[in-house]
């Protein structure tokens, strides 16, 4: 497995991995408004490539602001379904975070499952709220968010 960060020559096949993974549907969910115009945190973003180069699985990060704050929104993590079960999206989401971490990032949140995110750190964020309709028991973050609180917004471009 080579992981590598994403660069604009890999969108296509990332996008088609997601297709694949969340169904073209997946861009009218509302963390989708908070990635409207907004790029990518692209030293963030890594691509897992198998042995024939083929693009196994992803993970993005996107810049977003909760009240005076700056933070990371990671999402999607896709692991092509031929490839799930392996490790591989554990392996891209403490990857991602570790460069996040030398990067200088605060503070991470996601919408997910605290039984698959908590070990990783995430834990539900009281306080902080994601567009609707987002299930807000599913809103979790790590690292620091103490007094953060707010709704969660597009960074600006």
């Amino acid at each position: 497995m080579e992981l590598c960060r994403e660069t604009p020559e890999d969108e296509w096949e990332v996008e088609a991995l997601l297709d694949l993974c969340f169904a073209p549907g997946r861009t009218a969910l509302s963390s989708y408004r908070l990635r409207d115009g907004v790029a990518a945190a692209r030293d963030l973003c890594l691509v897992a490539r198998g042995a024939a180069g083929e693009v196994a699985g992803a993970i993005r990060f996107w810049p977003v602001r909760v009240g005076a704050h700056d933070a990371m929104l990671l999402g999607p993590v896709a692991i092509h379904p031929t490839r799930q079960g392996e490790g591989l999206g554990a392996y891209l989401i403490q990857s991602g975070l570790d460069r996040a971490a030398v990067a200088g990032v605060d503070r991470v949140l996601l919408v997910g499952d605290v039984p698959y995110y908590g070990r990783f750190g995430f834990a539900p964020l009281a306080g902080v709220t994601m567009p609707p309709p987002t299930n807000p028991a599913r809103v979790l973050g790590c690292w620091d968010w103490d007094g953060v609180t707010g709704e969660v917004v597009r960074a600006l471009p």
